[in-house]
């Protein structure tokens, strides 16, 4: 399954903070793995990788986005975001 949208890029607070995006609910894959961990291909604006989502106990479901993808996207940006995920 492949879905797309748009996402604020925000980063966790704290030295080293990571940076995701938050997943639509009505578009987050079912939690696969240990840890609520879902893995899926991914792409931000058109670069792409493996990596996996993470569902947390508030029932959120965050992609982590690493610094080789943002490039110069920072904190509050509006990034695209498709996602291709086995149901």
């Amino acid at each position: 399954m492949t879905v797309t949208f748009d996402a604020l890029l925000w980063r966790s607070p704290g030295k080293g903070g990571w940076h995701f995006v938050t997943v639509p609910a009505d578009l987050a894959p079912p939690p696969q793995f240990g840890w609520g961990r879902t893995p899926v291909r991914a792409e931000v604006n058109g670069r792409s990788w493996n990596t996996s989502t993470w569902h947390e106990k508030s029932g959120r479901t965050l992609l982590p986005v690493p610094k080789h993808v943002r490039q110069t996207a920072v904190e509050g940006d509006v990034v695209s975001v498709r996602m291709t995920f086995t149901p």
